[in-house]
């Protein structure tokens, strides 16, 4: 016995001397890295070979297909029209608020902070349907236009319908990354300007904008690649000539084994990678840091006279375009006959009565798919900035990346993989294991360990390795140091990671429609699609909607309390 002991002690003190690991730490990267090939690398791969798979072997033939066929080649310049266009009206929506919150103190700055929360707590396929009611060609505003003046505005007309529900849902990601560059500009940069004549759109176009470039850039490409990528908006406005829509269509009606679905999805994968790598680019090579410590931000003036009026203006305008949707989708689950009238003709809590005696068991899938799955990701989260930051592991930053990189792989393009993967395998009963609903729970948290990881991450970074040292000098292992002292000291970013995954895979619709085979399997979302598709299923659709939105609200309410709670615990830590 104590000849075996002795070579296992050998090596134990070989791990950590080398990379800083203990052999169960090795074996929990081991696993880790196993979890993320099988689910994530495999299945991705699986598409992408797909789409080059010929009979003979390599082939292009299938991509010569696809630019040769009329229908295939309008879908993917629609696709690129939907996404660049959102990205244009969100930018329209979200740079004047951003400047205004930037340049001026007054009193309704807290109306455009707002707006960076309210819009994401809805997803925006929940209020496609409730967009058309308020902006369609027969919709409340319309109906008002054209009773007081005689005319009509496509707001949601085709294409244009899609452009305009995305960037509504979507402009908070460059309303956000670009208040916080402008936060960081430093002031003395714009004095300069000003001393040498610079004023007013001038100022902004030819200092204050670029400088703030990067900010700006990291939105635009967040809201190019979730636009591009999206199945549900464009499903339920009936759009369904872009790439996503495709993509679904050809996989669920045609089956698994025809290429243009595979061929699509590579696409799809492909120009998201692009537009995170041109993010990058476009920024490379250019100086934006600041001399000052934390920028300073521009210097702010009070807002008055016709700057004020204007401001004022637009903000309300963007406040009242904002919450639309959520107007919409609540009116919509308490109207009984909403159709070619300004408002509902009377309201009701039918729907909601519905949709508790016939969905509950969609709510109780919901709370277990998403509660598993972000479990997971904090245990991988916690994990993996375990390993990189406290280890010299080989390949750590690789990890790192591979996770991250999963944020470019369509919610759309992971289920077909998952599809294509384990379809063929069984389980005891003849059930595909891709169909079976754990499936589901590991796709939701292959999606969302990105956000899981930067939470624990950035909580692990608080937390000194000395700590550590300590207990281990103690005499505790690293298990135990992690379990006894890391884990107690980043429950706060652990529960962050935990309720940002939970709301988010709540309202997951692409992987949901491919891995759903069953009614009784479904969650909150495959219930509102389903309902969606018939005028008589809107009203129950909106209820379950609105409990959707509940759902992601509170957990964006939860996340923001917790990361106040520990900043301020922080802040006390650092005073003491």
């Amino acid at each position: 016995m104590v000849a075996l002991e002795a070579p296992l002690a050998a090596r134990r003190v070989g791990l950590l001397r080398r990379w800083g690991v203990s052999p169960a730490q090795l074996a929990l990267a081991v696993l880790i890295v196993a979890f993320l090939t099988a689910f994530l690398i495999v299945p991705v791969s699986r598409v992408m070979v797909a789409a080059f798979e010929g009979p003979t072997g390599f082939t292009l033939v299938h991509f010569g297909d696809f630019f040769r066929t009329s229908l295939f080649l309008e879908s993917f310049f629609n696709s690129l029209y939907v996404a660049v266009g959102a990205v244009v009206l969100a930018s329209l929506l979200a740079v004047p608020c951003a400047y205004f919150l930037a340049r001026f103190d007054f009193k309704g700055a807290g109306l455009i902070q707002a707006l960076g929360v309210v819009p994401l707590v809805m997803p925006p396929f929940v209020g496609a349907v409730a967009m058309q009611l308020i902006f369609g060609r027969n919709g409340t505003v319309n109906l008002l236009l054209n009773d007081w003046f005689g005319f009509r505005i496509p707001f949601m007309e085709g294409l244009n319908g899609v452009i305009f529900v995305e960037a509504l849902h979507y402009f908070p990601f460059i309303l956000l990354n670009l208040s916080a560059s402008l936060a960081n500009i430093d002031s003395s940069m714009e004095e300069s300007a000003q001393n040498l004549g610079a004023r007013g759109w001038t100022l902004f176009r030819r200092i204050v904008f670029p400088l703030a470039m990067p900010g700006y850039v990291a939105g635009a490409a967040l809201v190019f690649v979730k636009v591009f990528d999206d199945l549900g908006t464009p499903l339920l406005l009936s759009q369904t000539n872009l790439l996503a829509p495709q993509a679904y269509l050809r996989i669920t009606s045609v089956g698994l084994n025809d290429p243009m679905g595979y061929v699509i999805s590579a696409i799809l994968v492909a120009f998201s990678l692009m537009a995170m790598a041109a993010s990058g680019l476009i920024t490379r090579g250019r100086d934006y840091a600041t001399q000052q410590r934390g920028g300073g931000g521009l210097a702010r003036r009070p807002l008055v006279g016709w700057r004020k009026t204007v401001a004022w203006s637009f903000i309300i305008l963007v406040v009242v375009l904002s919450l639309s949707p959520h107007v919409g989708i609540l009116l919509l689950s308490f109207a009984t006959v909403w159709s070619f009238s300004p408002l509902p003709d009377a309201f009701t809590i039918k729907h909601y009565a519905t949709v508790f005696a016939d969905s509950a068991h969609m709510m109780g899938n919901t709370l277990l798919y998403c509660g598993l799955a972000a479990t997971i990701d904090v245990v991988l989260g916690v994990s993996i900035a375990y390993l990189v930051a406290r280890t010299r592991l080989p390949g750590r930053r690789l990890l790192d990346g591979l996770v991250m990189a999963s944020l470019a792989v369509p919610g759309l393009v992971l289920g077909i993989g998952i599809l294509r993967t384990y379809y063929g395998v069984e389980l005891p009963g003849g059930v595909p294991l891709a169909t079976f609903w754990g499936m589901l729970v590991i796709g939701y948290a292959i999606r969302r360990l990105p956000y899981a990881l930067r939470a624990c991450d950035a909580a692990l970074k608080q937390v000194h390795e000395s700590l550590e040292e300590a207990a281990e000098n103690l005499g505790a292992g690293k298990l135990t140091a992690l379990r006894r002292i890391v884990v107690p000291l980043i429950t706060g970013g652990m529960l962050a990671g935990f309720v940002t995954s939970f709301a988010t895979a709540a309202v997951e619709l692409s992987e949901t429609l491919l891995l759903v085979t069953r009614d009784v399997d479904a969650p909150i979302s495959y219930g509102i699609y389903v309902y969606m598709q018939s005028p008589a299923g809107r009203g129950p659709g909106a209820a379950l909607g609105v409990i959707a939105v509940i759902v992601v609200a509170l957990g964006a309410w939860f996340s923001h309390r917790i990361a106040e709670r520990e900043r301020l615990r922080r802040g006390r830590g650092g005073t003491a």
